[in-house]
């Protein structure tokens, strides 16, 4: 009795995360590259195809798969819509390639008789005429085959190599008894601005800098504009719902709340509601809407904070006491991160009896939302529940809305940040904001970009965060805030700044990454045009991100040697080496370094000489730089970094 079995071994194929148990990513218009090891027993010629569809689709698409070496092959498709793909590989044994070749080599070798290869040959191509769907491909197959009963050998051989034939078996291979790759692997396609994004956060409620009263929705506009002026394109709230008042937090996280103390919006829960509700200080839903539509109309959108905190006062503590965490007495505990306490919120509890209904809610606030027309969520603290939980709530969420981006606001263990990416977050939080020197800097992103990480994890450099304000933003004054935002708007596709960090504000609690009168318990009164800042510095930067495509990709980093330590040189390129972008930065807050830096023009593609401009981008300068080593200073003072498009010197060309 007959068996089906494979006829080909398919194996190593890549791209694959965790052997195929997560999605990779690429975003709407990406070519996604497949190989995989393809080869069988025996001698016979195999045949690969790549083929991908929409998950829930009925028919494949497939592309041809060329033989690379050692039995390594490649194919590539491009990925059109925002939706979830699956794809595959399938291979068989080529009959026709075979012969071809076995035909070939006798012929060379001067054998005479080769009558019955001939009509070994010509019974392929019937065979072929008979799966032809088309007549007159069918028709032409079977000239072709009494032509070759019909000829001399060398006739035979022209016939078999002739580019017609070729591509006639190559349309009706015989695929009988082929293998496929199984289960087939899936990517996710994001929309473009989740791997290319610059994120401005703000308090709405702080959005005018008044000290003693708060801003509404309705005031927010002029922030809106600033951050567009400076080319920014997500709006990024913290929680605009209801605040609790028991154990309401005043300034300075004091346990004590003045009256008139607005409270932390990330105590969320009052009288008036809980996630899906908005805090009366703000304004109305009517004026939520007005908002988002002034956003958008300017050709950006909010995000907004998902944060899974309760207050004492939220609805769930009535409805739901069983949500949440007890203490041996029956009370509720509140949050804890020691030495730190969060008396003013209560955690809620993912693994309790009913979870199921829990987990249910938590995805419909984010339904609720989108709804409303918010496509993004930045996630506080996704680490501290299951990985289960992100894996089910993304995966309900993208059902109904497939253009969400969830941000994993997660600084905690290498693996959890790596595991809630594969679960299924769009983009995570980075070291970023701790990594400082050369060293550092080059080992870290090349392990985020040049490692199966760029597969699965896309980092949004933030900068700074409320929460956050690291020691060398404290220390190194304006240029060290001008060092970074290069770092952080270059380094990666997608990142983002707290409002202030343009104000280069660095004043913080003695001995701590922590602002002094955080903005989290207070009304934060600021000039937003105080003198020192650094909006014109971002604006550059941010127009050079938007008109260098090169800048709009993640994994295309590559860092280039500098002789100093205290200068980084690396640059980014398109695939067609048509927008080549090398970016040196001075890390040094302090004093102006120099260096020589060695460019890999061999990378660059092919140049008339050895002699290629180099166009500042943030100054507008231009220079001639001739082969690979050359020498930059900077002064941080002036100007901490280049970052300079390169491109071929015409000979006689002068500079305007």
């Amino acid at each position: 009795m007959l068996r089906a079995f494979p006829t080909a071994v398919i194996e190593n194929l890549q791209p694959l995360v965790d052997g195929g148990r997560y999605m990779v990513k690429r975003v709407v218009g990406d070519d996604l590259a497949v190989e995989a090891d393809v080869f069988k027993d025996g001698h016979d010629v195999v045949a690969a195809v790549l083929k991908w569809r929409l998950v829930g689709g009925t028919p494949w698409h497939e592309t041809p798969m060329a033989h690379v070496d050692n039995d390594r092959w490649r194919g590539v498709c491009t990925l059109y819509e925002n939706a979830i793909y699956e794809y595959t590989v399938e291979a068989w044994t080529d009959a026709f390639r075979g012969w071809q070749h076995e035909f070939a080599t006798k012929f060379e070798a001067g054998i005479a008789n080769l009558s019955s290869e001939t009509l070994e040959g010509a019974a392929l191509l019937e065979a072929a005429a008979e799966r032809a769907a088309n007549f007159t491909d069918a028709e032409r197959l079977r000239d072709l085959a009494n032509a070759m009963r019909a000829g001399a050998p060398a006739e035979v051989n022209e016939i078999a190599h002739s580019g017609e034939l070729e591509v006639l078996m190559a349309t009706y291979p015989d695929r009988a008894g082929s293998t496929q790759y199984g289960p087939a692997p899936r990517v996710v396609v994001d929309r473009a601005r989740a791997r290319t994004a610059a994120w401005y956060e703000f308090f709405p409620r702080s959005a005018e800098g008044l000290g003693d009263r708060g801003s509404t929705f309705r005031d927010c506009l002029p922030r809106v504009e600033d951050a567009k002026a400076m080319r920014f394109d997500v709006i990024y709230f913290p929680p605009i719902h209801p605040i609790g008042h028991t154990n309401r937090k005043g300034r300075n996280n004091s346990v004590t709340c003045e009256p008139g103390e607005p409270g932390v919006p990330y105590a969320i829960g009052s009288e008036v509601g809980g996630h899906k509700a908005i805090e009366p200080a703000l304004g109305t839903f009517e004026d939520f809407a007005w908002l988002e539509n002034e956003i958008r109309s300017r050709g950006m959108e909010i995000a907004l904070d998902f944060a899974i905190n309760c207050s004492p006062d939220h609805p769930y503590v009535r409805e739901h006491p069983e949500w949440f965490y007890k203490r041996p007495d029956g009370t509720i505990k509140y949050a804890e991160n020691p030495p730190k306490k969060y008396e003013d919120i209560y955690p809620l509890n993912f693994r309790c009896d009913n979870w199921r209904a829990l987990w249910e809610e938590m995805k419909s606030i984010i339904l609720f939302w989108a709804e409303r027309g918010v496509r993004i969520f930045r996630v506080d603290n996704p680490h501290t529940k299951p990985v289960a939980f992100w894996e089910f709530l993304i995966t309900g969420v993208r059902a109904h809305y497939p253009d969400v981006i969830f941000l994993s606001e997660a600084f905690t263990k290498p693996k959890m940040m790596k595991a809630l990416a594969k679960a299924g977050f769009t983009q995570s939080y980075t070291y970023f904001t701790w990594r400082t020197s050369k060293a550092e800097l080059t080992e870290y992103f090349t392990e985020l970009t040049q490692t199966k990480m760029r597969e699965y994890f896309r980092g949004n450099l933030f900068t700074n965060t409320p929460d956050i304000l690291p020691f060398h933003l404290q220390e190194g004054g304006k240029p060290m805030f001008m060092i970074r935002s290069v770092l952080a708007a270059t380094l990666s596709s997608v990142y983002g700044i707290y409002s202030g960090f343009e104000l280069c504000e660095n004043a913080a609690l003695p001995g701590r990454e922590e602002y002094l009168d955080c903005e989290k318990y207070q009304l934060k009164e600021r000039d937003w045009n105080a003198p020192g800042n650094i909006k014109d510095w971002i604006t550059r930067v941010n127009r050079i991100r938007k008109e260098n495509r090169a800048l709009h990709l993640y994994d295309n980093l590559r860092f280039y040697r500098a002789d100093n330590n205290a200068i980084l040189c690396y640059g980014k390129m398109t695939d067609a080496r048509d927008n080549i972008i090398l970016v040196v930065v001075n890390l040094d807050p302090s004093r102006s370094q120099n260096s020589y830096v060695h460019v890999p023009l061999a990378e660059f593609g092919p140049m008339d000489s050895d002699v290629y401009e180099v166009h500042d981008l943030l100054t507008d300068a231009r220079y001639l730089w001739r082969g690979e080593r050359n020498y930059v200073e900077l002064n941080p003072e002036v100007q901490p970094a280049h970052i300079f498009r390169v491109r071929r010197w015409l000979a006689g060309e002068t500079f305007v």
